[in-house]
């Protein structure tokens, strides 16, 4: 299961990763000032993108059955980025790697997901108490308010994922299982 949900979120970094630097290594040298949506993250062109991959990947051909599959695909989606709110990258929680370095904004994007979102208060509220140097009844009260959080998002991913599974055809589900959706 957790080989699948890293799998999931490889699959999201790589695409997304596509994204950006196919839309950056264009007409590079250029001046940018007559485009200035160039350099832009656009996370609804994003979005678009990902459900063409999925759309072509689970091999959906009629749009009856994609008007079907797709919004049960974007809930599986969202869940799986709430459930990675706060962890940051590689269990880092702030950028680049223990105690910040690149991509650390000085704690800007604390309680947010790797690809930013709205901030989750139980991480915030952790955070504050580490950074606090709270008591441990304290961080032990900090600590258990996200674990619990944490786990209701990884109950809502689980059914997000069976809603899915249900409309799916065994191939598409062995797709979907492949591709890190399942």
């Amino acid at each position: 299961m957790k080989t699948n949900r890293w799998l999931g979120v490889a699959t999201l970094v790589a695409v997304l990763a596509l994204g950006v630097t196919t839309s950056m290594g264009q007409d590079r040298g250029r001046d940018n000032r007559d485009r200035p949506d160039r350099g832009r993250f656009d996370p609804a062109q994003m979005r678009e993108r990902m459900m063409g991959y999925y759309r072509e990947q689970l091999e959906v051909k009629d749009d009856a059955e994609w008007n079907v599959i797709q919004p049960l695909i974007q809930k599986v989606m969202d869940a799986r980025m709430a459930t990675m709110t706060g962890r940051g990258f590689g269990g880092f929680g702030r950028g680049g790697g223990p105690g910040g370095g690149p991509g650390d904004r000085g704690g800007d994007d604390r309680g947010r997901g790797p690809f930013g979102g709205q901030p989750n208060p139980e991480v915030e509220a952790l955070q504050k108490a580490v950074d606090g140097k709270a008591s441990n009844a304290e961080l032990k009260a900090a600590l258990s308010r996200y674990q619990e959080s944490r786990k209701a998002k990884e109950e809502d991913l689980q059914k997000a994922q069976a809603e899915l599974r249900k409309v799916l055809s065994v191939r598409q589900e062995a797709i979907a299982t492949l591709r890190g959706l399942l």
